[in-house]
């Protein structure tokens, strides 16, 4: 990926932050996309001091405008567009269904989804007008999207909907060289996730242990995955190893959902 441009959304922390260093490691340049400064910054610093190339726009995915300077911007710098790695996120807070309100519905919505769908508007019209033309977009869903959950279904309503837009967009463009994906992700070690177990366990240090625990159990390879690993998915549904693939909705989730997949 030597030269090659990639937009990360939620590029601070998580599985966004493990994959622009993925990235830069592979030598793409690296526009990360973020809300939280200190630690946005901080990810662009440590790939330039490892010799890579990285810079961090702040922008909030609910404010429309944000969204829309973000590809201008990644094409000032940088020249082009070849990924976009779509990945910023609101998990919300836990209800049942008929006990969100309509602002809570709006606030979810806006992040998870319209802004996804607002930022791979301008991300393919970019990919379409460059020479050469072309590109890959990964839209970050979850196991969630893929059957529900109780207690959290705008989340999950959220996550459905990415798996549906990014296949549609597929057979789209497909034949103007644009492949979109979507990596369904389990559990990670992310600061999503740690808020959920400490939600889960009652502001409980102990409590929201005892949740990772049961949650890992219920989990094949028996543990919550790691950042890097839903990053090298990421890189490998970007890169030419994967030319032949899209439309896909890859799922990383040590195995949780295979009983029913």
């Amino acid at each position: 990926m030597e030269g090659k441009v990639v937009l990360i959304t939620g590029g601070s922390s998580g599985i966004g932050r493990d994959t622009a260093l993925a990235f830069a490691k592979e030598g793409a340049r690296v526009v990360i996309a973020a809300r939280g400064v200190e630690r946005g910054e901080a990810t662009a610093h440590e790939i330039c001091a490892a010799g890579g190339r990285a810079i961090f726009v702040r922008a909030d995915m609910a404010k429309t405008a944000d969204v829309a300077k973000l590809v201008p911007k990644t094409v000032k710098t940088y020249g082009r567009l070849d990924y976009a790695f779509n990945n910023a996120a609101t998990e919300g807070t836990p209800n049942r269904t008929a006990e969100f309100t309509e602002k809570e519905y709006d606030e979810i919505l806006r992040v998870n989804l319209k802004a996804v769908w607002l930022a791979m508007k301008d991300q393919i019209r970019q990919m379409l007008q460059q020479q050469p033309a072309g590109g890959a977009i990964v839209n970050t869903s979850s196991i969630n999207g893929l059957g529900g959950v109780a207690g959290g279904a705008l989340y999950a309503a959220t996550k459905a909907a990415v798996i549906s837009l990014s296949k549609s967009a597929a057979q789209e463009y497909a034949q103007q060289g644009i492949r979109v994906n979507a990596l369904v992700a389990g559990g990670f070690d992310t600061p999503m996730l740690r808020r959920v177990f400490e939600r889960a366990g009652g502001g409980d240090p102990a409590q929201a242990k005892a949740v990772e625990e049961q949650i890992s159990q219920m989990v094949p390879l028996r543990r919550i995955g790691l950042p890097e690993e839903a990053a090298q998915a990421v890189l490998w549904l970007c890169s030419d190893a994967a030319s032949y693939v899209t439309g896909h909705s890859m799922i990383v989730d040590g195995g949780l959902t295979a009983w029913a997949r």
